[in-house]
């Protein structure tokens, strides 16, 4: 039955071939010359990647370094550049990155370098090949896990830096600064999407593209790093252990994904009725994360408009948005706290954040909170 069948098949295929296909003359496309596109595809995706990295390795540094106080253990010593390393990568992607990059393979080469750190004020600039550090060479692989452990060591003490440039050594001298230790991460990710565990905060390549502007993306990063230095995870887990949701466990792998699981943002558990609300730590992470940002240096009047741009991908965020504010919510908080910062600016006051009143923080429900 088998065989009839696949010879059925055959013939009716075979007395197909003219009865459907292309009504018009297609150019041939040869193996080679597929070989040769898909080539400068990898090659503009590395380049794309790496433009990206470098943006955000700047903006995260000037966050890092402007919320360094409320980080407190998490912090480290930092010059503000950030590095790579050929010979980390696979012997395939190293002869890509190379030539995608303009690297020479054996080096330790500089890709971002902050504005306003130490390495930008000491005339570091993007290319560099990192020579040696107080005279220790800088080795060939792995040079910021090298770097991180030197700075340790070096305890924010002044640094005699060599560097190749277009061929010739140059020193230069470096005094490191402190910033969140906390790494922050691009994953190649279209969606736009960040989030933290509390221990790293990762950005996804498709939020680069909605933030327009640096101001924008600071913003992000600002939020992110507020989930952390406010506790929320900590706080989240407390709240679960004291049992004062009556025993039912939100599902924290769900809120780390930021899967939408609902379309309202309170819940009631227990004969007593409790509610928990998943938004108030996104508000309060919006909230705070735009003080960091505008220490950091950034305007961050019009950030808002990343949320509008948000609802375009993302339609249903208008009207319900899971374990997050509604986009228009988020708009207009952070149009307000952009007005806010802009007041205390303009009457010289320190950028803090107002405080919650003793009373309310008291009477708070408990919460739990995805993390972006």
């Amino acid at each position: 039955m088998g065989w009839s069948r696949r010879v059925v098949g055959c013939v009716l295929a075979a007395s197909c071939v003219a009865c459907a296909g292309p009504s018009t003359t297609i150019p041939d496309v040869s193996p080679d010359e597929i070989a040769s596109e898909r080539r400068k595809e990898v090659l503009l995706q590395i380049q794309t990647y790496f433009s990206q990295l470098g943006r955000l390795k700047r903006v995260a540094y000037r966050i890092a370094h402007a919320g360094r106080a409320d980080c407190k253990e998490k912090v480290a010593y930092d010059f503000g550049f950030s590095t790579i390393a050929p010979n980390d990568l696979s012997e395939k992607r190293k002869a890509m990155a190379v030539e995608a990059l303009g690297l020479d393979a054996g080096t330790s080469a500089v890709i971002s370098v902050a504005e306003g750190s130490p390495a930008a004020q000491a005339g570091v600039a993007v290319g560099d090949e990192l020579v040696s550090f107080n005279g220790r060479r800088v080795p060939r692989t792995k040079p910021a896990d090298w770097i991180a452990l030197f700075l340790i060591k070096n305890e924010g003490q002044p640094v005699r830096i060599e560097l190749r440039r277009a061929g010739q050594i140059e020193a230069r001298v470096i005094t490191p600064v402190e910033r969140c230790s906390i790494p922050i991460l691009l994953a190649a990710e279209p969606n736009t999407n960040a989030f933290t565990d509390g221990e790293r905060i990762v950005i996804f390549s498709g939020m680069l593209r909605m933030a327009q502007t640096d101001d924008e993306l600071a913003a992000i990063v600002g939020h992110e790093l507020a989930h952390v230095t406010m506790g929320h995870l900590e706080k989240s887990e407390q709240n679960r252990l004291a049992g004062k949701i009556s025993g039912i466990v939100v599902d924290f792998g769900f809120a780390l994904l930021g899967v939408n699981t609902g379309g309202t943002f309170t819940r009631e558990f227990g004969n007593a009725g409790a509610q928990v609300n998943y938004t108030n730590f996104e508000r309060e992470a919006d909230y705070v994360g735009a003080y960091y940002a505008a220490r950091a240096g950034y305007d961050i009047s019009g950030v808002e408009r990343v949320w509008r741009a948000m609802a375009q991908e993302n339609p249903k965020n208008i009207f319900y948005a899971g374990l997050h504010p509604t986009s228009p919510e988020r708009f207009l908080l952070m149009q307000k706290t952009s007005q806010e910062i802009a007041e205390k600016k303009r009457r010289g006051d320190p950028l803090v954040p107002e405080p919650r009143p003793a009373a309310t923080v008291a009477a708070a429900p408990p919460e739990q909170t995805p993390t972006h």
